[in-house]
């Protein structure tokens, strides 16, 4: 297989699928490859645009995409393929920029949501951190383009991640309800269009509130007033980790 399909797109703006595939020898983090089946069915349930191939939002969705699924799972960011690697950075809302190698350590999560009040991302780790979410949202955390702004060399776009809060989130209990993030994202790419860097523009607080709207689960609290241990907290972390 090449890195070249017959309709002349490179490969890492063809579904992830394709890529998973052509992805053969990959370090993976968690030893198989991805599926995404589950992921595909809610896509095609829940999503609110239809892009058709080849389409300059289909080709954009498809390389984040791609992107997201080889920083979860290709554990070695120098296979990733979507991405030139030495020169790829990445920041949220004007903040610190990141590498490929920061990415692949800490993980996506960690990296675009900080500290704050409701999320301790130094306290974190990417296992511990994807778990918290997986979690959350059982059925998945689906993504989508909503729609693009300007093209290569510097493509603007805004998306939609979304999923169904079902799980607790930390000691914070689910709603049921549907919970959106709706972000703004400029991606410097190459002629080939490989990503060389992207701003991501999104509310933390906002996404965090409503994680948090089902107040504190009874027994959380009743768990933290029975134990007479200054560190309980912290091996409560460390277990889900």
């Amino acid at each position: 297989m090449t890195s070249t399909q017959s309709n002349n797109l490179p490969l890492w703006v063809q579904d992830r699928d394709t890529v998973i595939a052509y992805s053969s020898h990959a370090e993976w983090r968690y030893q198989t490859p991805p599926d995404y089946t589950r992921s595909k069915e809610n896509l095609a349930k829940e999503s609110t645009c239809n892009h058709l191939e080849g389409t300059l939002e289909a080709i954009v969705q498809n390389l984040v995409r791609t992107f997201e699924m080889e920083v979860s799972y290709k554990s070695n960011p120098q296979q990733w393929l979507s991405v030139v690697g030495e020169k790829f950075r990445v920041s949220t809302n004007g903040g610190k920029e990141y590498t490929a190698a920061d990415l692949s350590a800490q993980g996506s999560y960690n990296l675009f949501m900080a500290d704050s009040q409701h999320y301790k991302a130094s306290e974190e780790s990417f296992e511990s951190s994807a778990k918290i979410f997986h979690s959350t949202f059982p059925q998945g955390f689906p993504w989508e383009v909503l729609q693009v702004y300007s093209g290569p060399p510097n493509v603007t776009f805004k998306w939609r991640h979304w999923g169904h809060f079902q799980g607790a989130y930390k000691d914070f209990a689910p709603t049921g309800e549907t919970v959106e993030l709706i972000g703004i994202s400029v991606a410097h790419v190459t002629d080939d269009l490989k990503i060389l860097s992207v701003e991501h523009y999104f509310d933390n607080n906002l996404f965090l509130e409503k994680l948090t709207a089902g107040g504190t689960l009874v027994n959380s609290e009743n768990e933290k007033k029975a134990s007479g241990c200054p560190f309980s907290s912290w091996f409560k972390g460390f277990k889900k980790s």
